[in-house]
């Protein structure tokens, strides 16, 4: 069972996770002969799942979110799925329509016109009573559980270690921008991905501008804590606190095991 407050701290929702690989650009002065691991290892990006899963679902077990369905009360309806698609804010009527794409007639696709209708509010108007249910019979499905996968990369994962391979930074920095984006998405307001990135770059400059790694990510962090307090359901920052933060107190900036770390008071351990 999801603990209300920990779900509730997600923003746009998004957490899929597929064994591809992101193409993005070296870091300077990086021969392509070298390039560093990056978030979209395979090792590294399971880490990442199981980061983010502790903080949107108080488990280490990503894999079991596909089924995971729940309006819990922030104003987007529906939040659902690995990352935490919602029903309010157009990623899940992406990824049913990708699904439906791949796989017409499934389960789901009857309620295309409906998440067309309810995108950008918290209405459940033509959802209920059956989009819970058949969200989970979906869930049994591998093309369901893929199209989450692919939605997640696209959407979160994959902007977000670009973006961090193009700033210098390591593992962590680019956990922590897909952090970021899966809480805050990537809009215009101020408390989306890029605007915190701005605040950050206003402070420090990454490594690819000549800075330190470190100095950086603490600006980041800073902005992202920030971000975080705008807005009640995400007020409690101790996923940066007592878990990003604790690994960059550590210099531990290649995210290598073991890690430990807690989020709203619950201990988690990556051996």
């Amino acid at each position: 069972m999801h603990s209300p407050h920990i779900r509730t701290s997600r923003r746009t929702l998004l957490a899929l996770i597929g064994a591809s690989l992101v193409a993005g650009p070296l870091v300077a002065n990086q021969s392509a002969t070298a390039a560093p691991v990056g978030l979209d290892d395979p090792a590294k990006k399971e880490i990442a799942m199981k980061l983010v899963s502790s903080a949107e679902n108080s488990s280490l077990d990503w894999k079991a979110q596909y089924k995971y369905i729940e309006d819990i009360g922030d104003g987007r309806g529906y939040t659902a799925g690995i990352i935490g698609f919602c029903s309010g804010t157009g990623d899940m009527l992406d990824l049913v329509e990708l699904y439906t794409q791949r796989k017409p007639g499934n389960v789901l696709a009857t309620y295309l016109p409906a998440l067309r209708n309810v995108n950008g509010g918290d209405s459940h108007q033509g959802l209920d009573p059956g989009f819970p249910g058949d969200w989970r019979r979906a869930a049994q499905d591998s093309a369901f559980q893929q199209a989450q996968n692919d939605e997640r990369d696209r959407v979160y994962f994959n902007p977000a270690v670009r973006q961090g391979k193009a700033d210098g930074i390591g593992v962590l920095g680019q956990f922590t921008y897909y952090d970021a984006i899966v809480m805050h998405g990537d809009g215009g307001d101020s408390t989306s991905f890029s605007s915190i990135r701005g605040r950050a770059l206003a402070k420090a400059k990454p490594p690819a501008r000549g800075g330190n790694e470190v100095t950086y990510l603490n600006a980041f962090l800073d902005a992202r804590v920030w971000a975080m307090q705008q807005e009640e359901a995400h007020s409690d920052t101790s996923r940066v606190d007592t878990a990003q933060r604790v690994f960059l107190t550590k210099g531990n900036l290649n995210l290598n095991p073991p890690l430990d770390w807690k989020v709203y008071g619950d201990s988690y351990h990556i051996g």
